[in-house]
């Protein structure tokens, strides 16, 4: 059985995301609160807005808490999920010809570049671990998916 390794968005990470979020269903509710009024609609349209933000925001609580896997290595491959221009989502070990650490709009990112010329970009600052044990787990799959052995330690 091969060992596995997830990785979750950071809390910090999380919070700005949840904010944003409930800054967004805050103005649509003030909008459309606007336009009810402004066109004299009934008190149930008012209702279905309020009820549709009270769904929306319990959705953006209930993701935040759950802190879904984002990046996911196994023995085969990896699999990134929920980040936005993360480029290929899923590949194989054997698919990976390369890994270099980029910038992407001021974010320290890992970019594994695949042999047929895509890649797939994972900003480390956003996951809930260190960008040096990220790069390692990642390392250690990648040599491990090539069949790549660690040297026997020499004897002093």
């Amino acid at each position: 059985m091969g060992v596995s390794s997830s990785y979750r968005f950071s809390g910090p990470f999380v919070v700005r995301l949840l904010g944003t979020g409930l800054v967004a269903v805050g103005l649509v509710v003030v909008v459309l609160v606007a336009l009810v009024a402004a066109l004299h609609l009934p008190e149930v349209a008012l209702a279905v807005v309020l009820v549709a933000a009270a769904v929306v925001v319990v959705g953006l609580g209930v993701t935040a808490v759950r802190h879904a896997a984002v990046v996911r290595f196994d023995e085969a491959g990896y699999r990134i999920r929920f980040i936005r221009g993360a480029g290929v989502r899923q590949a194989r070990w054997t698919q990976v010809e390369d890994v270099v650490a980029s910038t992407v709009a001021g974010t320290r990112c890992v970019v594994l570049q695949l042999r047929d010329g895509r890649t797939s970009t994972v900003p480390v600052s956003a996951l809930a671990t260190s960008s040096e044990a990220f790069v390692d787990d990642l390392r250690e799959h990648l040599n491990r998916g090539h069949g790549y052995r660690p040297l026997p330690r020499a004897r002093s």
